[in-house]
């Protein structure tokens, strides 16, 4: 696997730099800041890069801004942000990317998991800190999926795999508008307001943490 590792904190960076290359990885590149980054993607084609959430200059969000070019301009790499805290807000603008991995940097000192999480994000699976993902999901019950109907189930599931309303009318052969609706239903049954960001994607990431805790 070749990875490309930006981190404005150097002992980690050489540390994660270490860390891939005892694992058998190829590291492509060390960076310190988020500046040259896609040029360094496009020069090096790495599988996996992983960045810190906040980087050189104003240490905001140039992580996240680098991760959101990357996936536009190279969707087949891969992309694991680091976070030193739960930031939800991007959590959840990103997490329906395939190829994409977001983890609080304590899952770091958790080697061995961390390198397979690693391996799993560039192969295209994805990954959620369980922490961010207990925060997303706190204002729901432990039974809240399970008060949905069956056809409602059926639309939750194919939302989260990222299916459009008009995709998932035409996969369940019925109407768009139908569709629309189980899908108010889904958000009124799960306690998203109309007022919270992201509905969508915060009852797909409720599905999922509750079908994980279910082992279904």
């Amino acid at each position: 696997m070749r990875v490309l590792i930006a981190e404005d904190q150097a002992l980690l960076r050489e540390g994660l730099g270490m860390l891939f290359e005892n694992g058998g990885h190829h590291v492509v590149a060390l960076l310190a800041d988020a500046q040259d980054i896609s040029a360094v993607v496009d020069a090096e084609q790495p599988d996996l890069v992983i960045l810190d959430v906040r980087m050189p200059p104003t240490f905001t969000d140039e992580g996240v801004r680098a991760a959101r070019t990357i996936k536009t301009e190279h969707p087949e790499t891969a992309v694991l942000v680091l976070s030193q805290h739960i930031e939800t807000t991007h959590a959840v603008s990103l997490v329906t990317l395939g190829g994409f991995g977001y983890l609080l940097k304590d899952r770091v000192l958790e080697v061995e998991e961390f390198l397979a999480t690693a391996q799993r994000v560039a192969a295209g699976g994805s990954a959620l800190d369980p922490e961010v993902v207990a925060s997303l999901v706190a204002p729901a019950t432990a039974s809240a999926v399970s008060r949905l109907t069956e056809r409602e189930r059926e639309v939750l599931e194919l939302m989260a795999q990222g299916q459009t309303n008009a995709a998932i009318a035409a996969r369940l052969v019925i109407t768009e508008r139908t569709v629309e609706a189980h899908v108010g239903r889904i958000l009124t049954k799960l306690d998203i307001t109309e007022t919270t960001g992201h509905r969508r994607v915060l009852a797909v990431l409720r599905y999922l943490h509750e079908a994980e805790a279910a082992d279904i």
